[in-house]
């Protein structure tokens, strides 16, 4: 009986393992669960052409949006485990979306990561005639007037409005969220003095930054971004030492999918990465790049998926 079972499991094992050597054979499908232009589909993209032009199958972006990314992320959920339907996953249908709303998968046990490709980093921008020279004075003047000051975001429940929600417990200041029907409008009304402050992501207002509309106080991650070199982060320009957000985006697959066909994807993901080309062509988009290994990218995804929740607690944040 042992010896039927041993043979068994070595059959397994080296089937999947020929699977994964021959893999892939046909054309493979990522599903961007966002529309054309998004970050997470120019990201996925790029990727996509060199994994094409590396395994020698069409990698084919499906764009299939919807409920704040559930309905694609769910569609591959919902897939074959063998490698030939992807998703080109990020924070907000993943690592966000259990803690706010009723979804109809559970990313920590539906999805196998494969590996990250870059993070995301926001940056809190002013109205350039704001009374704050740095991050440390914007503070100390925020804080003096409970809220007096209102901060944007793209939406009740956005990364935006979960970034600048955590930075305002961070900080220990209070001020009034209106929330816009996406990043253009909020941008718009912080750039006319209409609303004090905002974190938006770096991509999204470095051309104001430059043009000398938005002042740029600092960024949210834990180090500097290639895109705005000479702007300090937030736990570089204040008290607020270890603060460390930024959105993420990565590609993973349906749970189940052979460990050998994840491996050999993250492998071929951190060599593409790793291509000075590709690296300047994620900076100049404001992303940064950030390869992981599935394991990797499984405690990154359990860690995420508590800070959020957390936040969106300690906020209050409700999706009505």
């Amino acid at each position: 009986m042992l010896q039927r079972f041993c043979i068994a499991v070595a059959t397994l094992v080296f089937a999947a393992a020929a699977a994964a050597q021959g893999y892939p054979n046909r054309p493979v499908k990522v599903i961007v669960p966002w529309p054309p232009g998004q970050a997470t589909d120019i990201a996925a993209r790029v990727v996509a052409e060199r994994l094409q032009a590396a395994l020698g199958e069409p990698f084919v972006i499906e764009n299939k949006p919807g409920a704040g990314g559930s309905i694609g992320t769910d569609a591959v959920v919902k897939s074959p485990a063998d490698g030939y339907t992807l998703l080109a996953a990020s924070s907000g249908p993943v690592s966000i979306m259990p803690s706010l709303q009723k979804i109809p998968y559970d990313p920590l046990k539906d999805l196998a990561p494969i590996s990250l490709i870059c993070r995301n980093a926001y940056v809190l921008v002013t109205n350039p005639s704001f009374p704050a020279k740095n991050a440390r004075e914007f503070i100390a003047e925020v804080k003096s007037h409970p809220d007096k000051y209102t901060f944007a975001s793209s939406g009740t429940g956005a990364t935006a409005h979960l970034f600048a929600e955590l930075f305002n417990h961070t900080a220990g200041i209070k001020a009034r969220h209106v929330p816009y029907k996406g990043t253009a409008p909020a941008i718009t009304d912080v750039i006319n003095g209409e609303i004090t402050y905002l974190m938006e992501t770096v991509a999204a207002t470095l051309p104001h930054v430059k043009s000398g509309r938005l002042k740029a106080l600092g960024v949210s991650s834990a180090k500097r971004t290639v895109a705005m070199p000479d702007v300090p982060t937030i736990a570089e320009a204040t008290d607020l030492k270890g603060f460390d957000a930024a959105a993420w985006i990565g590609y993973a697959a349906p749970a189940g999918t052979p460990r050998e066909i994840l491996q050999r994807l993250s492998t071929e993901m951190h060599r593409i990465l790793g291509e000075p080309d590709m690296q300047a062509k994620l900076a100049s988009l404001g992303l940064d790049p950030a390869p992981s290994s599935p394991e990797e990218m499984q405690g990154f995804l359990a860690r995420e998926q508590e800070r959020y929740a957390q936040v969106i607690k300690q906020a209050n944040i409700h999706i009505d």
